[in-house]
């Protein structure tokens, strides 16, 4: 018989496999829509449970029958945007051409940033809106916070970028100024039915052994040196362990990003699909949530980067019909 082959349990693909440098996720690319507003929004996971949907594709086997769905609750407050941020193309990529502050802050902000004790933005945007005239800017972008107070998370906000949609840089700049200042919901930016992309930090495990990290085979009972260990290094030359080879190391807590999630529902009242004795490991919901279908990276209260979707399906986005949510206790009761 030929020998059965046995692929490797992880993927060299996100090697090398360390700690992600922040609980904030780094944002590398973001879409280019014509669309003024925001082009994502912060918060905060919850849990999970399931619904009850009809099923909406075309294409399904189970087209137009009732399908439950697994589902992922993520809490969105209100955001505040606090800054604008104008960058200018150089050398080496993007470089800041110009930051304006808002007038008000919202509260527990100066915990982590230095704020100005004499902030005149209005000047500072005329002169920010001859610079966009004259061709000097490339991209805008908004400072946001979370506001976790609001639904008594933590007192400490969480601070992100994001580009602002537009046809033009005069779209965006003018879209940018309306928001400097206040509040956005995520019902201003999303829709229900919607194809979105989740980015955060997964659950960290620690420094792991090769058999958990990489799902190597557990060597026979005789071997000397121990059983949970690979086999071999490598071969004599090169005369150096590859990179390559399953070894121990950092295992969870690393960047990933989850592509055409789909919403399916947007709601204000958090109420009305908190579980009995709340979520495991967050409690109850209080503020604007959205119902993912499917899971997302990281724990419960980890925060989330919801993203425009940047693949956009061709499928267009429409409300699913949700005929059951499911509010029975996750405490195992």
């Amino acid at each position: 018989m030929p020998k059965e082959h046995r692929p490797r349990r992880g993927s060299l693909a996100f090697s090398p496999r360390v700690r992600a440098a922040s609980p904030i996720p780094h944002v590398r690319s973001w879409p280019n829509l014509s669309t003024p507003g925001l082009l994502g929004i912060g918060g905060y996971k919850v849990g999970m449970t399931h619904v009850l949907m009809i099923d909406d594709r075309k294409t399904s086997l189970t087209a137009g029958q009732t399908i439950a769905v697994p589902v992922t609750v993520v809490e969105v407050p209100p955001v505040f945007v606090f800054g604008l941020r104008m960058y200018r193309r150089g050398e080496k990529g993007l470089e800041v051409a110009g930051e304006i502050w808002s007038k008000t802050f919202p509260k527990y902000l100066d915990r982590i940033l230095k704020l100005p004790k004499q902030n005149d933005p209005d000047k500072k945007l005329e002169e920010a809106g001859k610079l966009v005239e004259e061709g000097k800017v490339e991209e805008i972008r908004v400072l946001c916070c979370t506001q976790p107070y609001l639904i008594k998370l933590k007192k400490t906000p969480d601070i992100f970028e994001v580009p602002v949609g537009g046809s033009n840089l005069k779209e965006k700049f003018e879209a940018a100024k309306k928001m400097l200042g206040k509040e956005v919901r995520v019902s201003e930016i999303f829709k229900a039915g919607e194809y979105i992309d989740v980015i955060a930090i997964t659950k960290g495990k620690g420094f792991q052994g090769p058999v958990k990290r990489w799902g190597v085979k557990i060597l026979p009972r005789k071997t000397e040196g121990g059983r949970r260990q690979v086999g071999t290094l490598g071969p004599w030359h090169p005369a150096k362990v590859m990179w390559s080879v399953p070894q121990a190391g950092q295992m969870g807590y690393h960047q990933r990003t989850e592509y055409n999630k789909r919403i399916l529902k947007i709601g204000e009242d958090g109420g009305e699909i908190t579980v009995k004795g709340g979520y495991l490991r967050y409690g109850p919901v209080t503020s604007d949530y959205l119902l993912i279908a499917g899971s997302i990276p990281g724990p419960s209260k980890r925060f989330v980067l919801l993203r425009k979707a940047i693949r956009m399906p061709a499928q267009s986005p429409t409300a699913p019909t949700i005929t059951y949510v499911s509010l029975s206790s996750k405490q195992g009761k």
